[in-house]
């Protein structure tokens, strides 16, 4: 996955979020937003990127251990098969459902539509679960064509009960524009780069404005804003640390969150945010820290 960190000025209006419709926020750890499909996703979740195997099984045993009951894995982070173990695990050491468990991964490559099915298939092998409850497409490169074929792929497999439900990651407005256009199902997720300093207002406006769920897959941009004036100071208020703030802020918009941590102790306290709510003027705050910070992988405007 290529890598980039970078700053750069927004031109949208800095107020385009607080205009649009979005899902009230949950109020406990295991709780879900509706996605237009009919299925529930849990609003937050334990995502794994760039964990290797040993910290993949801990963290998320760790995680539902804590009460999490969403962990969000992928064919490129080289870490389904832990992943899923450490969930299998827990099902039987507990006695819980694996209905209670919402598991999600993604396709790595966009080649064609006989190739994702391939490869879901083998994830699908390597996680040792019978289903997905959502898959996505990793990215929308590859062009017009291949996305199509390879959503038609997606489509077909949730028909075939391989996959709960379907969506997409880092897609950008006029590739979520090409799903409409083409008046095929639309994604039920869109997962892309979320947190106070980088908003992506145009994307986040198209999809709650087509029932799609917007997800953050950094909400806590990697760490690099912590000690921001502003985050400080309502952490101080609140009697909370700077990334509790910043994960509030997502599940107070309408996002689902999924962040990342090898430490248990942190796993945890990322999720005592159930107790506290951010006031209108906090908020407002916090949206006007938007700078399109890109913290990993900004591929929202590829062809």
């Amino acid at each position: 996955m290529s890598r980039a960190i970078s700053i750069r000025l927004s031109n949208s209006p800095k107020n385009i979020l607080s205009k649009m419709p979005r899902p009230a926020p949950v109020k406990s750890l295991d709780a879900r937003l509706k996605m237009h499909d009919g299925n529930a996703i849990p609003q937050f979740g334990l995502g794994v990127y760039e964990m290797n195997d040993k910290e993949t099984y801990d963290c998320v045993k760790w995680a539902l251990e804590a009460g999490y009951r969403h962990v969000d894995t992928a064919e490129w982070y080289e870490n389904e098969a832990p992943c899923g173990k450490a969930i299998t695990d827990f099902l039987k050491a507990t006695g819980t459902p694996r209905e209670e468990i919402f598991l999600t991964s993604k396709l790595k490559n966009n080649a064609g539509y006989e190739e994702a099915l391939t490869d879901l298939k083998n994830s699908l092998k390597r996680s040792g679960v019978e289903y997905f409850d959502l898959y996505l497409m990793h990215s929308a490169i590859g062009g017009p064509i291949v996305r199509k074929n390879v959503w038609k792929a997606l489509c077909d497999a949730q028909s075939q009960g391989l996959v709960k439900s379907i969506g997409v990651s880092n897609f950008g407005k006029k590739h979520i524009q090409e799903f409409i256009d083409q008046k095929v199902p639309l994604p039920t997720v869109n997962q892309v780069d979320l947190h106070p300093f980088m908003r992506h207002p145009e994307i986040v406006e198209i999809c709650e404005q087509n029932e799609i769920l917007l997800e953050a897959w950094g909400p806590l941009a990697r760490a690099m804003r912590f000690d921001h004036p502003v985050l400080m100071k309502i952490a101080k208020e609140k009697g909370k640390d700077a990334a509790q703030i910043m994960l509030r802020w997502g599940i107070q918009h309408g996002f689902v969150i999924i962040p990342k941590s090898v430490s248990q102790k942190r796993i945890v306290s990322n999720s005592k945010i159930f107790d506290f709510e951010l006031s209108i003027d906090e908020m407002k705050e916090l949206d006007g820290l938007d700078e399109y910070l890109v913290t990993d992988w900004d591929v929202v405007d590829c062809e």
